[in-house]
């Protein structure tokens, strides 16, 4: 690909669409960096990147320890700052149809991973970008951050957090060469929605989802959502009056608890 980055950072990289990226990027002359709490899975990660070309190192790391990640953004940048830091890492969870909501503890580690990790990941490596003037953020969102769901409320309030400080991010940046972009796809075929016993509808490979990320960052997109039919039914959810969109809502099927 013309104009594809050298040094990629991604976290959350042992499954899912983290994994689905890294592979996308693999190739000679690509420096990976892949982060995340399963050593094992992130290992079998790195083989397969390797396979393909790729220099890979894998790093254990929890984003939501803002001193790991400072740390580790150090090290990285010290030889040579990423072109492009993909904040990946996130959890899932709903109320699972409790009658009392969701459980305080789930509430809280959804959060400290959706929200304070992609804040730490931006923490460890702007300033190293902005002193570079050049590099990429992409931050990863969801379609479900453009409304409040009651099955899974800090999943959809994080990732909708998520959104709108990226997307501010990018304008409190336009005047450098430091570029942020938003992702926010749909249902995606990961370990994370493979515990979802209702039907998802637009259901789509991590891989196909990846080739869509991957072309709207060398696009420079603001805002990366797909598929497009939920994208624009989740817009339009977002912009009826409350009591309505809160009614909808509540007749999706709910989440099941982490």
């Amino acid at each position: 690909m013309n104009n594809s980055p050298k040094r990629v950072w991604i976290t959350g990289a042992s499954s899912g669409i983290g994994r689905a990226l890294a592979l996308h990027y693999a190739r000679d002359g690509v420096f990976l960096a892949l982060s995340g709490r399963n050593e094992a899975r992130l290992q079998d990660v790195a083989r397969a990147c390797e396979e393909k070309g790729a220099q890979v190192e894998v790093v254990l790391l929890d984003v939501t320890s803002r001193e790991e990640m400072i740390r580790y953004g150090q090290t990285l940048s010290s030889a040579g700052v990423p072109d492009l830091v993909i904040a990946n890492a996130g959890i899932s969870g709903g109320t699972g149809a409790a009658p009392d909501g969701e459980p305080l503890d789930q509430m809280f580690e959804i959060f400290d991973v959706n929200l304070t990790g992609v804040l730490n990941t931006v923490a460890a490596i702007l300033p190293h970008m902005l002193k570079d003037n050049k590099g990429q953020i992409a931050l990863m969102s969801s379609l479900a951050g453009f409304s409040g769901w009651p099955g899974s409320p800090s999943y959809s309030a994080s990732k909708g957090a998520v959104r709108l400080y990226g997307e501010a991010l990018r304008g409190s940046l336009q005047n450098t060469n430091v570029r942020v972009s938003v992702i926010c796809p749909g249902f995606i075929r990961t370990p994370m929605t493979d515990v979802n016993k209702f039907h998802m509808p637009f259901l789509m490979d991590a891989e196909q989802s990846a080739k869509i990320i991957c072309h709207g960052l060398q696009k420079n997109k603001v805002r990366i959502a797909f598929p497009w039919p939920t994208y624009v039914f989740s817009g339009f959810l977002g912009l009826l009056p409350g009591w309505l969109g809160l009614f909808l809502l509540s007749k999706f099927p709910t989440k099941p608890m982490q």
